[in-house]
């Protein structure tokens, strides 16, 4: 095919924009890993206490993009093919996940503690209704929580775009679509869920935190982000710009009181604070995706050196997230005093091979993936 200049122009503009999307969203999710290390190695204790709220970033990004990939398939086909789907996601979650595994089961059996039924759970991402936090690693709970929601999600979306369930194309600007409805009471039946559970239920104070039921909400909201996003841009863009101030400043009001409670025991932060929480990161992913000068905001106020960094971080922030607890393991052993060390050696080490795995393993396998079980979206 040939394209004028025109064509050409617009295409490069395309092209020039998503790379830029791509860095802004990336910087968020470099900063959620980030979040991540900081709370499980002490580096400061403030930011150790709000470090766990990198894993509803990760929630709601991750709601946002997937949901995003399903979206673009059926504005392009009209249908959604689920089993393509998931083989795509199970090529990205399960080599890492499962060749990662091995070195926690061995650092397991070294310590003479292994529970084949325990380690079950692990492997078919039941874990955090079993036993609350993982086995082989207690952070692999937000992975059941993410495998669930793709399971959930793609049977969902199926059952609109290709089943017809409710009527979906009904997306009059000024007026909740079915699709949005249904969003927001499963975001309140979640809700009530939480404070169900966490009044009946208050001994079990790890799995309140952990069960996929009462947790899923924050991926629900990325798919309501990302509905708003790809179906209703511009309705969308005049509100946001409308409100932007309003709305900045609700975001960082809702996130404050992260610093000074820790969740596992607090009532408040297993009901209405994970709900804050999505609510204030949705906004922060609202402001990124539209202000036209969020990079060279982001630069200004971090650097360019180190929002590109940050950015880089992302692309193998799965790989990151499944080692760093094992490296973290590692350097225990070496009882060392000095925390700013510990740090160091956790975050330059978690961080080199996540980047070695992701290119030479997890690179491997979506290569394969690709060639064989292309996706339809792009």
């Amino acid at each position: 095919m040939i394209y004028n200049k025109g064509q050409k122009k617009a295409m490069q503009e395309e092209v020039i924009e998503k790379k830029n999307r791509r860095r802004e969203l990336d910087f968020l999710r470099g900063i959620a890993i980030l979040l991540v290390l900081f709370r499980h190695q002490l580096l400061f204790s403030f930011l150790k206490q709000m470090g766990w709220i990198g894993v509803d970033l990760f929630f709601v990004l991750s709601g946002f993009l997937v949901s995003g990939l399903l979206f673009k398939e059926f504005q392009k086909f009209g249908v959604i093919d689920p089993k393509l789907f998931l083989i795509q996601r199970g090529f990205k979650i399960y080599p890492i996940y499962y060749l990662t595994y091995i070195l926690y089961i061995l650092a397991i059996i070294m310590e003479h503690n292994l529970k084949l039924k325990k380690v079950f759970f692990d492997l078919v991402f039941i874990q955090n209704y079993a036993l609350g936090w993982g086995y082989g690693y207690p952070a692999s709970w937000s992975l059941a929580v993410e495998e669930h929601f793709y399971f959930g999600l793609v049977l969902l979306l199926w059952l609109i775009f290709n089943k017809k369930l409710i009527r979906f194309n009904d997306f009059t600007e000024n007026r909740f679509s079915a699709f949005e409805k249904l969003l927001l009471v499963a975001l309140v039946c979640v809700f009530i869920l939480r404070i169900i559970s966490n009044i009946e239920f208050p001994n079990q104070m790890v799995r309140n935190t952990t069960m996929s039921h009462l947790r899923i909400d924050s991926l629900l909201a990325g798919v309501l982000i990302s509905y708003w996003y790809h179906f209703k841009r511009n309705k969308l863009i005049l509100y946001y710009s409308k409100y932007q101030k309003y709305l900045l400043v609700l975001s960082f009001f809702f996130i404050s009181f992260t610093p000074f409670i820790e969740p596992i025991g607090s009532f408040f932060v297993k009901t209405i604070g994970f709900t804050m929480l999505y609510i204030a990161f949705g906004i922060l992913i609202l402001h990124f995706l539209l202000d036209s000068q969020i990079n060279s905001r982001i630069n200004r106020i971090f650097s360019t050196v180190l929002v590109s960094f940050i950015s880089k971080i992302r692309f193998s922030s799965y790989s990151i997230y499944v080692i760093h607890s094992f490296v973290i393991y590692l350097v225990r052993l070496l009882n060392l005093d000095n925390r700013y060390l510990c740090f160091l050696l956790v975050s330059v080490v978690s961080i080199g091979t996540g980047f070695l795995m992701t290119y030479k393993v997890e690179k491997c396998f979506l290569n394969y993936r690709d060639q064989y079980f292309p996706s339809r979206a792009i």
